[in-house]
């Protein structure tokens, strides 16, 4: 079983004819993922992928056509707001948003909207979603994993990656990975992803993938402290990271002695939960 996206999903993509938005969608299609339409304004009517994919001006649309109930942006990030905005008031009730550097206070009053209206959000600046042999919603590396029993969240792409790459070397399968973004405004958090995982009866372990920065990893690991019966092993990135300083993503940054990886890492070694200190350490910890 997986969590979020599998066979079912029906997949929009909005951003599709932009260059990244085409290529991915390619990559998903290969995949299997069932992408049942596209949306760009202004060139409604048009198709892609040599006639598989019929793209529509507005997310309305094609929901109305196709019966998209998923959605996924590949928009620039001055419009990406709106995007997400359109797709909550067209009636998805699942987002994911790979696109970065959405301003702050235009993500404050996405998340504000969505959770009025009951959406729930992956993203932004996230690498999506990968239910290995279901479905691939966003830029995850389809070979580089295995359908299996272990859940993986992670605020990184990249350590996403390289942990999933190490499991499959070890023959470990994967149920679903989330990637929630590093943004310090997001949809989906790590105690709402843990909560799925606890809830879905073929993830058996998961995989907790932090960075430094923010109270998200804490508050994570008083989740799993109190409500997860499931063996938890985590990886928290930027030890060696200099107060003060941003680290890759706006979310990853210590200020005033918060938000450590000494931090986080207490935090979790004190609900019971083992913590790498290399990514490939994970699967024996596991």
């Amino acid at each position: 079983m997986s969590v979020l996206v599998d066979k079912d999903t029906r997949l929009l993509v909005q951003g599709i004819t932009g260059r990244e938005g085409l290529f991915h969608t390619s990559r998903m299609v290969d995949y299997g993922t069932n992408v049942v339409a596209g949306v760009t304004p202004k060139k409604g009517g048009e198709w892609v992928l040599d006639g598989k994919i019929p793209v529509f001006d507005t997310v309305r649309t094609a929901v109305e056509a196709t019966g998209a109930n998923v959605s996924i942006i590949f928009v620039p990030a001055r419009f990406s707001a709106d995007a997400i905005l359109e797709a909550a008031d067209a009636g998805v009730p699942l987002v994911v948003c790979i696109t970065e550097g959405i301003p702050v206070q235009d993500m404050m009053k996405v998340r504000r909207y969505l959770d009025q209206k009951g959406v729930r959000l992956v993203g932004p600046n996230c690498p999506g979603l990968l239910s290995p042999g279901e479905a691939k919603v966003g830029i995850i590396p389809g070979h580089i994993a295995q359908k299996g029993n272990i859940g993986v969240v992670s605020r990184s792409g990249t350590l996403t990656y390289e942990v999933l790459h190490a499991l499959n070397q070890n023959n470990m399968g994967v149920s679903t990975c989330v990637g929630i973004g590093g943004d310090p405004i997001n949809g989906t958090s790590f105690v709402d992803a843990l909560a799925m995982f606890e809830a879905d009866p073929h993830t058996e372990k998961v995989v907790l993938i932090g960075e430094i920065g923010g109270s998200d990893e804490e508050r994570a690991a008083d989740f799993i402290s109190d409500r997860m019966t499931k063996p938890v092993v985590a990886f928290v990135a930027g030890r060696t990271a200099p107060p003060g300083k941003r680290m890759g993503h706006a979310g990853a940054i210590v200020e005033g002695g918060e938000g450590t990886a000494d931090e986080k890492i207490k935090a979790f070694e004190a609900a019971g939960v083992r913590t790498a200190n290399r990514p490939e350490e994970i699967p024996d910890l596991l």
